[in-house]
């Protein structure tokens, strides 16, 4: 896929990687841009940067997925490439409360569902389209500490894999963007899981939009910013009682059990 001549809505546009992704896709030559965020401050912001439309959305609401694509197909255009691109990271043991397990959920799993329930019948009905969902190589590998956030990226890709399945011979295209540490608000942090996150070296946001314009032109379901996560995924694979070990081994040693 290209960018150029094509609209695209992102949500969790307001910063990090939403706010990279935005001004790589207008240098790229992309016709309208919408920076949806449940911050409308920050998503005008974006939005101002690159002649974009700003729209409030929380997306763990179904209403507001509805609303934003709604209103943006009655007013600029027919969507091209949709960028579930918001998320969260709390939920960090088994014992977190519920309600910070739903949320994450609601945020990191339902909010992919909620874009392509309402936007699959249109892109299907004109030919196909694009949905680029952000995860995690979390969702490949799993996470030392951020227990609701390993869960939920690892559902996340499942849900893009299900999405591809069905929907690939209609003409829709499904790519998941799965980075390891992107320096954002959400990394600015100190805790087990972005330690580990880090342990391969942190990008700037735009780093990331350089791979994801790449794995757009190819059409790649997997874009992976940090390309030694294939290699972990191949080790997982090939052995994976191998790999739990050394993932273990791993959470002991960030977690101070073990030097």
């Amino acid at each position: 896929m290209e960018l150029d001549n094509k609209i695209v809505v992102i949500t969790g546009a307001g910063s990090g990687i939403g706010r990279a992704l935005a001004l790589r896709f207008h240098a790229e030559g992309a016709k309208q841009i919408v920076c949806a965020d449940i911050n409308l401050e920050n998503a005008q912001e974006t939005a101002d940067m690159i002649g974009g439309v700003a729209m409030l959305a929380n997306v763990a609401k179904e209403e507001d997925t509805a609303r934003i694509i709604e209103e943006t197909e009655s007013t600029i255009g027919p969507i091209d490439l949709f960028c579930c691109n918001a998320g969260v990271g709390f939920g960090q043991f088994i014992d977190s409360p519920n309600a910070e397990w739903q949320a994450i959920w609601d945020i990191n799993v339902m909010s992919h569902v909620y874009a392509a329930r309402h936007l699959v019948p249109r892109m299907v009905a004109r030919g196909g389209g694009y949905f680029l969902n952000t995860s995690s190589a979390a969702g490949l590998l799993n996470q030392i500490g951020g227990a609701a956030y390993g869960v939920t990226k690892h559902a996340a890709v499942g849900f893009g894999e299900w999405l591809a399945i069905h929907h690939k011979h209609e003409g829709i295209n499904v790519s998941m963007l799965c980075p390891q540490a992107v320096r954002t608000a959400m990394t600015a942090v100190d805790n087990d899981a972005v330690a580990a996150a880090a342990n391969n070296g942190m990008i700037e946001p735009e780093e990331l939009a350089d791979s994801v314009i790449e794995g757009l032109r190819e059409e790649s379901f997997l874009i992976l910013p940090h390309p030694i996560v294939k290699e972990f995924m191949q080790n997982k694979t090939s052995n994976y009682d191998r790999w739990i070990g050394g993932m273990n081994k791993l959470m002991r040693k960030i977690t101070g059990i073990i030097e």
